[in-house]
């Protein structure tokens, strides 16, 4: 049966998953008496008093007024989505419309970040965890937690003392929301009878439309939303724009190959034991097959000599490399104390969330938030996103990125700007207009080619993938006429399903799709439909069955698939599935016992003669004796080859356009404006006048200046500018020299030219004072 809680006065029914108590009722019922008119109620501006948070927190305001109750908030990271979301609870509570808040986050550091927060803005508020709690107290008011503990508190709650109530907290806020999140823990927020609000950072354009979805809004539409080029514009900037410095070494590029090594190199790694032969690798291999310590200390040293300084003008400002691999990020950190020992290992960290050392008061993340070192954070994964430092002056991609979401993440590390009073400033920080990204893999030459980036796919968790095997082979059993193979396909499936954990969320939420098929009528005469609604809408279900051991689901998956594609007589995939399976049974150490008392089975199977013509009960007795052994395989991994080999720098290009055209270089937008004007010839009467060697007037220039600004390329007089290297020429000889009308010098070359006529000029100048000029 469905259940569904009706708040008549306020919102329509709503599907529930678990019944409110007493308190929760009572708490309804005085919310509704004792709430105040949210419109007049104040805004905290010391928590959140910029124009564009005040707007934020009173659309919201209105509409919940209004009696929605889902909101999608997009800011750019750095625009204080945390800040705007806390002003909004403060509001909230003191107008009664709620009591408890639910602050979710994807990782620990997040939340403890986000703990902070609250406890410096609204102090008073009782939060929860603190030291020595255990379980959900019920006298807090803030309470701030990761996805998966609370679905674990959830599920948990099989008592009075620790049931979970789906009306426990009036408010839940989800912290960067995006696919990835509700992929796996949407069940959380679908649990909770809740104003909810998701917080993102995603610009508009790139948020998935399932988010839109969950949060009910149309597509494109966030119930508010602040861009990062609106930050950046304002006046001050509310965010810092950065600059681009593209990197690539000869390695990345065009891969390690042994054979067209140099000799002396060749011959180092023959004295090593090497075999040439087996060095061949791609450049986007690199931290993944192989690792060389020349092309990490490429990336070390150009971090250097290019990254932005402190005021010393020696030491980098604090800087975040975003490494590959745990692995990588040490040898990364190795680098940096060996080139610069004078530093005693403090310049350069590794910080990792599987490393405990990093979290907490005194932790590697907090000293490199408020102290002098390190001053390069290298991270995997736990930096990408949500920790807020505003000191950030250098980013450094030192790994592929391939999700525009995350991409945009990582930009947001260093856009924040100072605080406005510079006695608060961190004496290693005390300016930051600016922030520099050293991009090593290529990544923006990436998003420019892909806008979208490449969506990862949907894991399908190994008891889905089993269920639906399953299905298919009662569908392929039941064409073939075999009755017996289709009343054990059945048998299975039902056991699958009477494994579910009855105390999932899930689980009951597809209480009313689960019941149906309890019912022994429903298995007796299945239909195509009955299928279909078995793969669609109860297969999802079956990823709730999480304390399994995913090598044994793959030898049951194996072994129905190898029986379906019999049936089916896909001859070729039987034949590769069967070798798959033999590989997993090679693989078994006959050393433990309970492996080697299947020793005669499982050598059996390992023969040639036993896959000829396999029995269904054969078949079925290999899954069933063999899957609970497979935890025992011991899975030979290819080390990673090492190697130490010079790199070289073979691409390096700076990319100075901020905004919607940061991911071009100066040279590739340069390009594209040569193009689009020349091609605009023929089609605009001004620019055919033009090439023409006829005169324009005023209105016709001012004309054309519109026209190449409102393009999709934004061609501005200071872009050309900036393309060609020349500050003081005017906007008309600039489209002249793209139409190679006449040659527009740029600074570089107006220089070069006075110097060498002054040169020329004093003819009685000595060679040193010549070579001081040139250097010059």
């Amino acid at each position: 049966h469905e259940h569904y809680f009706w708040d008549s006065n306020n919102y329509p029914p709503e599907k529930i998953v678990g019944f409110p108590t007493q308190d929760d009722l009572e708490w309804m019922r005085q919310r509704s008496e004792q709430r105040r008119p949210l419109s007049v109620e104040l805004i905290n501006r010391d928590i959140a008093g910029r124009d564009y948070q005040i707007q934020a927190i009173r659309t919201l305001l209105e509409q919940i007024e209004q009696k929605r109750r889902k909101f999608l908030m997009a800011m750019a990271t750095g625009t204080g989505k945390t800040r705007t979301a806390i002003a909004l609870v403060d509001v909230l509570q003191r107008a009664r419309w709620a009591k408890r808040v639910l602050f979710l986050v994807d990782r620990i550091a997040l939340r403890d970040q986000a703990l902070d927060a609250f406890k410096e803005h609204i102090p008073a508020e009782p939060r929860w965890p603190e030291k020595g709690d255990d379980g959900l107290p019920l006298n807090r008011r803030i309470y701030v937690t990761t996805y998966p503990t609370m679905l674990n508190l959830i599920e948990k709650g099989t008592t009075p003392e620790t049931y979970v109530s789906p009306f426990f907290f009036d408010l839940v806020i989800a912290d960067e929301s995006h696919r990835s999140i509700y992929n796996v823990y949407q069940a959380v927020l679908d649990y909770f009878s809740a104003i909810k609000i998701g917080l993102t950072a995603t610009p508009t354009d790139f948020v998935d439309h399932d988010t839109f979805a969950q949060f009910e809004c149309d597509p494109r539409d966030p119930t508010f939303a602040y861009s990062f080029e609106e930050a950046v514009d304002h006046v001050p900037p509310y965010l810092c724009n950065y600059e681009v410095l593209k990197v690539r070494s000869k390695f990345q590029l065009e891969g390690i190959y042994g054979r067209v090594l140099r000799p002396e190199e060749q011959r180092k790694l023959i004295a090593e034991g090497k075999d040439l032969e087996e060095i061949d690798f791609e450049g986007t291999a690199l931290e993944r097959k192989v690792t060389n310590s020349g092309t990490n200390g490429l990336i070390v040293r150009e971090f250097m000599e290019e990254s932005i300084k402190d005021p010393s003008g020696t030491l980098p400002a604090k800087s975040i490399i975003f490494g590959i691999s745990i692995g990588h990020a040490r040898r990364l950190q190795k680098l940096f104390d060996e080139f610069y020992p004078e530093h005693k290992g403090r310049l350069a960290r590794v910080l990792v969330s599987e490393d405990s050392r990093v979290h907490g008061k005194g932790g590697l993340l907090d000293q490199f938030k408020n102290n002098d070192m390190p001053r390069v954070a290298i991270s995997v994964d736990m930096l990408d996103t949500g920790v807020d430092i505003r000191e950030v002056a250098n980013l450094v991609f030192a790994k592929p990125v391939y999700s525009y979401v995350k991409f945009w993440q990582m930009i947001g590390r260093g856009t924040r700007v100072l605080l406005e009073d510079a006695k608060l400033r961190k004496p290693w920080c005390p300016e930051k207009d600016r922030f520099l990204i050293i991009d090593c893999w290529g990544n923006f030459q990436y998003f420019d080619m892909h806008p979208i980036g490449m969506e990862p796919k949907v894991a399908v968790s190994a008891p889905v993938r089993l269920f639906r095997a399953r299905l298919d082979q009662l569908e392929a059993a039941l064409s073939a006429g075999d009755r017996d193979l289709a009343e054990t396909a059945k048998a299975d499936l039902r056991a699958d399903l009477a494994e579910l954990p009855e105390r999932n969320i899930i689980v009951q939420g597809a209480s009313a799709d689960l019941s149906r098929v309890e019912d022994d009528a429903f298995w007796d005469h299945l239909s195509a439909h009955d299928i279909g609604f078995l793969r669609t809408t109860v297969a999802p279900v079956l990823r709730t069955r999480t304390s399994t051991d995913l090598k044994a689901f793959r030898l049951h998956i194996d072994t129905v698939e190898y029986s379906t594609t019999r049936l089916t007589a896909e001859n070729e995939r039987a034949e590769a599935i069967a070798e798959s399976i033999r590989s997993q049974l090679e693989e078994l150490p006959m050393t433990v016992n309970v492996v080697n008392r299947q020793r005669a089975l499982i050598e059996a199977t390992l023969e040639d003669e036993w896959w000829v013509n396999p029995t269904e009960a054969a078949l079925h007795e290999l899954s069933e004796r063999l899957a609970p052994l497979m935890q025992y395989r011991t899975i030979l991994k290819t080390p990673m080859m090492r190697l130490s080999i010079e790199d070289a720098v073979l691409t390096k290009e700076k990319i100075e356009l901020g905004g919607d055209l940061g991911r071009l270089s100066i040279a590739a937008y340069r390009e594209r404006v040569e193009s689009f004007i020349r091609d605009l010839v023929e089609a605009n009467p001004v620019l055919k006048k033009l090439q023409d060697g006829q005169d324009l007037t005023a209105e016709e220039v001012h004309e054309l200046a519109e026209l190449l600004e409102s393009s999709a390329l934004q061609v501005t007089e200071d872009r050309l500018r900036q393309i060609y290297d020349n500050r003081t020429v005017d906007f008309l000889r600039l489209i002249r020299h793209v139409l190679g009308l006449e040659h527009v010098l740029s600074w570089e070359e107006s220089v070069t030219e006075r110097f060498d006529a002054f040169i020329a000029a004093h003819t009685n100048l000595s060679s040193r004072q010549i070579l001081f000029l040139r250097t010059l």
